[in-house]
């Protein structure tokens, strides 16, 4: 236990302070161990505290501030010292008074403080008292909490920025689905879409790449229904199908007698059939190379030269290309010609396949049946095994083959309820072995486990159609069977 120790407080910590508080001060901050024989100077022990220290005597007159007080609050200790704090306060040196609040209260305070410092601070006030119940004394401690402000500011700002951007998703979603016969609902692909929209505004060249089938024309389409040529046309071209004979004149056009078989009034090529537009270049990878050089004439100069003439045409029209080839390749390999590729490189979109965006397959299912739906005047769903094939599949032919799936299922199926066998699907790819799921990421084991079970259990009630049976089938309890059938039915 430490004993009270009385000696005279430093000047140079506590000067200007009147005798009576300064004695009651020294015998409060000054003590020493009784192993001990030097004293221990709490004064400089306060001086030492990352927190703010302010001492006033038991008339609220200032007796003691450390060198923290004055780095947070900006106040030299001369401005305080030997001051009323009602004074301080009516001269506007501090905002309020967690001391007077205190004094008045007859109990500890805390309030939150601003100083011309611009820091922020925590400050509690708490008051001592004589046997008499005479006020001696309050200390208060004053905690820098600017660094939590600023962060707690920045989060909001954050949360602020989080949530507008939501709002900017689902804006672009719902408009996706007002402007495309397809869905999404899988983060990737909101991103995408995000990025869609925002190059939309601008006359950019796009190159939109991924894998055969992902619907990269529906996303070119997006960009041009949200871009300023929105009212123009939006014409596609398949560079893969055009015939190499005729894919100049398809393009760029021919004037009257060009060659043999040439329309007589000549013929627009689909670049001025696209002014003031968009063109949409598919499969670009599979363009000749003497079109290329052409192709990068038509975009660099935005003039076209029909086959058979000498004065070129001027056009406008903005270019959208896609391929599911890897350019750069090309270009190492002398397929396709540098200058076009950085040309068309200007803002590179990529479109994941379906397997990397598994939210979007039930969603995009079931608007491709209800749209097979309604073309054949049927009504038929899928059952919750079929929904989970679907989900577990793989989709090498991404969403042309969700299609073709779809369509054949509803031809296949003979009531209104499409079954797993009603789904044509390769299932020696379909399902990813624990080896390649875990190269992909994390895997839920516990949901991986649970459907599996869901699985079992409502195909052993559909071969028997008997609870005890099936339980029995699964090596299960009939109530435990039940329940589980119960919940997997929901």
């Amino acid at each position: 236990m430490s004993e009270p120790f009385n000696v005279p407080v430093p000047n140079q910590i506590c000067r200007n302070t009147p005798q009576l508080d300064l004695q009651y001060l020294s015998n409060c901050m000054l003590f020493r161990e009784k192993s001990k024989e030097e004293p221990v100077n709490l004064c400089q022990i306060l001086e030492s505290s990352f927190d703010g220290i302010y001492i006033t005597d038991g008339s609220a007159i200032t007796i003691f501030v450390n060198h923290s007080y004055e780095s947070i609050t900006g106040l030299n200790r001369d401005e305080v010292l030997g001051k009323t704090m009602q004074d301080l306060v009516k001269n506007k040196i501090i905002d309020k008074s967690g001391t007077l609040l205190a004094l008045k209260n007859h109990g500890t305070v805390t309030l939150e403080q601003k100083f011309r410092t611009g820091k922020r601070a925590i400050i509690t006030s708490t008051p001592s008292y004589a046997a008499n119940g005479k006020p001696v004394m309050v200390v208060t401690n004053v905690r820098d909490i600017t660094e939590l402000h600023d962060l707690k500011e920045q989060l909001a700002h954050e949360k602020e920025l989080t949530q507008k951007q939501l709002l900017e998703i689902e804006i672009i979603r719902k408009q996706f689905f007002a402007t495309s016969s397809t869905v999404t609902a899988d983060p990737i692909m909101l991103d995408k879409l995000l990025m869609a929209t925002k190059v939309a505004k601008v006359n950019t060249a796009v190159l939109l790449l991924g894998e055969t089938g992902v619907g990269k024309e529906k996303i070119a389409a997006y960009i041009h229904q949200n871009s300023p040529r929105r009212d123009k046309r939006f014409i596609t071209i398949n560079c893969g199908s055009i015939s190499e004979q005729l894919a100049e004149s398809e393009l760029f056009g021919y004037e009257p007698g060009a060659f043999t078989g040439a329309n007589i009034r000549g013929k627009l090529g689909l670049f001025e059939v696209a002014d003031q537009g968009t063109l949409f270049l598919d499969e670009i990878g599979e363009l000749p190379m003497d079109l290329q050089v052409k192709l990068l004439r038509v975009i660099q100069e935005q003039e076209v030269l029909r086959v058979g003439s000498t004065l070129p045409r001027k056009i406008d029209v903005r270019i959208i290309a896609a391929t599911n080839q890897n350019l750069e390749d090309m270009v190492a390999q002398n397929r396709f010609r540098r200058d076009l590729f950085y040309r068309l490189n200007v803002f590179p979109l990529y479109i994941p396949p379906l397997r990397e965006r598994t939210k979007d397959i039930l969603p995009l299912s079931h608007t491709i049946l209800e749209e097979f739906n309604k073309q054949y005047g049927l009504e038929k769903e899928f059952t919750q095994d079929a929904e989970f094939e679907l989900q577990n599949y793989s989709w090498p032919g991404n969403i042309r083959e969700l299609r073709n799936i779809i369509e054949r299922a509803i031809i296949i199926s003979t009531g209104n309820e499409i079954f797993p066998e009603d789904l044509t699907l390769n299932h020696t790819r379909s399902h990813n072995s624990p080896a390649k799921s875990l190269q992909n990421g994390p895997v839920n084991l516990k949901q991986i486990l649970e459907d599996k079970e869901a699985e079992y259990i409502r195909h052993a009630y559909k071969m028997y159609k008997n609870i005890r049976r099936a339980a029995t089938c699964l090596a299960m309890n009939p109530a435990t069977f039940l329940r589980k059938l119960r919940k997997y039915q929901k």
